[in-house]
């Protein structure tokens, strides 16, 4: 077998491709947000992902109703996943992308802690230091005390924490939950609570704008297809690192389109936040069969405005079995 045809190769590639169209998806939600607060973007996103959940829907044949089998984390996990749209969004628009994602980094560092108290789960101290020092490279992206912390950061720091919350309510009711329900609660959620503050927050929206959102649901359909195709082709340990090429893009991106220029506690935190990330993943990987809670949360930070990879991925296997 060739280097180029390994499986494991393919799957990287595919992982890499996913995460640069995922990248650029950002690139657009950052220009809209220049005309558009967070609340408007999220509830066009949305609108445009109907369609796709819908398709779904009219393909589960799972018998069920709608009603959660754990209305309590299914509520929580919905709350969680509307301020992650809200928060990370507004955080793109914002900050600077890539201090933008060096914080949005941390979140598998999160999942790891909020796992110990909601998933029973034992973390050693070498995965317990590695937290701590991704941790400390959030501090050193933010610097407190000598740059000014804007609301911004704080959105980032809120979708982070958010988006792991939610991530780990996933992995403790996923496998009891029906996909009907957790695809549409967090998006049913986004529209209407986007909705009602839309009025507030409106502003017109032109032909060119509504190209903007098409593309976001078109990027972000067709990375996700790609992601799917990355787990299908290599491990999870292969793949999930991936996610940290990011950070690449986001410094090119932000250099041609935005003037950004990347300081060096933004490289210097996001390297410590990096490195700590992939320890974990290869810390959990070494230790089969211990639920680890990294490895097993594939999507991305931005939950509820595009169906969940798992439901992509179930969706596309059922669609390649010919019918009977």
């Amino acid at each position: 077998m060739s280097f180029a045809k390994s499986p494991t190769v393919q799957g990287a590639l595919s992982s890499l491709a996913a995460f640069a169209i995922f990248s650029t998806h950002d690139v657009v939600v950052k220009f809209l947000g220049a005309d558009f607060s967070s609340f408007q973007i999220v509830f066009f996103s949305v609108l445009f992902g109907f369609p796709v959940v819908t398709v779904m829907l009219m393909r589960d044949r799972t018998d069920g109703n709608l009603r959660p089998r754990y209305p309590l984390w299914t509520g929580l996990r919905t709350v969680a996943q509307v301020t992650t749209s809200v928060c990370v969004f507004y955080a793109f628009s914002a900050l600077p992308m890539a201090q933008t994602y060096a914080i949005l980094f941390a979140t598998p560092l999160l999942i790891t802690l909020l796992a110990i108290p909601m998933l029973g789960e034992k973390v050693g101290w070498q995965r317990g230091a590695a937290v701590l020092a991704g941790l400390a490279g959030v501090m050193v992206v933010l610097q407190p005390g000598s740059t000014q912390l804007t609301l911004g950061h704080a959105a980032a720091l809120v979708g982070a924490f958010s988006g792991s919350f939610a991530a780990v309510i996933m992995r403790k009711v996923g496998r009891d939950e029906r996909n009907a329900v957790l695809m549409l609660y967090p998006m049913v959620a986004n529209f209407l609570v986007m909705g009602a503050v839309l009025p507030f927050v409106y502003q017109p929206v032109h032909v060119q704008h509504l190209g903007g959102f098409f593309m976001m649901a078109v990027l972000g359909f067709s990375a996700t297809l790609l992601q799917i195709l990355a787990y299908r082709t290599a491990s999870a340990v292969t793949v999930a690192p991936m996610q940290y090429s990011q950070i690449i893009w986001a410094a090119l991106y932000g250099y041609l389109f935005f003037s950004e220029n990347v300081d060096w506690n933004t490289v210097l935190g996001a390297a410590i936040i990096i490195a700590s990330g992939v320890f974990i993943v290869l810390r959990e990987d070494s230790k089969p069969g211990s639920g680890a809670p990294v490895l097993s949360t594939r999507g991305r930070y931005v939950q509820g405005t595009l169906p969940r990879l798992g439901s992509m991925a179930r969706l596309v296997k059922r669609s390649r079995i010919p019918a009977e």
